[in-house]
């Protein structure tokens, strides 16, 4: 199941963005991170895509959700304008943000492509 992020959890498990340095994801296994909030409906469809994707993949994939009520400071870091927003974190290279509902397949596709895991 996706672990709910902080900004604390954040910067301990991701990125500590106070240091100033380049980005330098601190994971072991890549992630995704989706910036939701409870009322909104299309976030609603992600949810369950997302819960499937964390049991599929298991250790090889981290499935992280950010509320964006909750965590306005970390919803601000990444410009978050739109929800669901979806940031694909592979272990070495530079993150990719996607904003909107994606199907699974699509999901599946970004994984293999962007973050190298496979089921």
């Amino acid at each position: 199941m996706p672990e709910k992020l902080t900004l604390q959890i954040f910067k301990e498990k991701i990125f500590d963005y106070e240091t100033g340095e380049k980005w330098a994801y601190k994971g072991t296994a890549p992630a995704i991170v989706d910036f939701y909030a409870d009322w909104c409906g299309p976030c609603r469809m992600v949810a369950p895509i997302l819960d499937n994707i964390s049991k599929k993949y298991g250790q090889k994939l981290t499935v992280y959700k950010v509320d964006t009520e909750a965590e306005p400071e970390l919803s601000g870091l990444f410009g978050i304008q739109s929800i669901p927003s979806l940031l694909f974190i592979p272990v070495d290279g530079e993150p990719r943000m996607l904003a909107g509902a994606l199907p699974e397949k699509e999901f599946d596709k970004i994984i293999a492509d962007v973050l190298k895991v496979s089921p």
